[in-house]
């Protein structure tokens, strides 16, 4: 079988994520319609995950959060999702990327979506890209601690001394 250098497997579930940003998007407008709701498990340890601490002591490696009646501020970005749910009587905002997101639910209409988080592109928002970029400028260094095979080059070498 032929190399597939087109990696069809990762554009169909960058699709499939579009279709849940697409439906959050839309409830954070509306609101729920009908009977609809929504089960939704992430990796708790996924780049850009922000939950509590106590929460992330809980669930290590996933979770599963359901959007049904007690869920408030739910905002949809491009590359992430937030939401208000209660924990134990404890109100936490999540935030979830979409590359985090390992199964999508909505058993009103017995409709669901599975993900593997490996095939997911790096959907850390603007806000952090930006921030490591900055680092790297700093340090002279990725921000990730691994070698990019780019080099940053002080221009003060090149500079007239006064």
């Amino acid at each position: 079988m032929a190399e597939d250098h087109m990696r069809y497997d990762i554009l169909a579930q960058e699709a499939l994520r579009g279709v849940v940003r697409k439906v959050l998007a839309e409830v954070s407008r509306t609101g729920l319609p009908g009977d609809h709701h929504f089960f939704i498990s992430f990796a708790t340890r996924a780049p850009g995950v922000r939950l509590s601490e106590e929460l992330l002591k809980q669930y290590d490696k996933e979770m599963t959060i359901v959007l049904q009646n007690q869920y408030w501020d739910l905002k949809v970005t491009e590359a992430a999702f937030e939401v208000g749910l209660s924990f134990n009587s404890q109100p936490e905002m999540l935030h979830i990327p979409f590359s985090a997101i390992k199964g999508f639910f909505d058993p009103s209409v017995q409709f669901g979506l599975q993900f593997d988080p490996a095939t997911a592109p790096d959907d850390r928002d603007a806000e952090e890209k930006a921030a490591d970029a900055r680092t790297e400028a700093a340090d002279g260094e990725p921000a990730s601690g691994e070698a990019s095979g780019e080099k940053v080059v002080s221009l003060d070498a090149f500079r007239k001394k006064p």
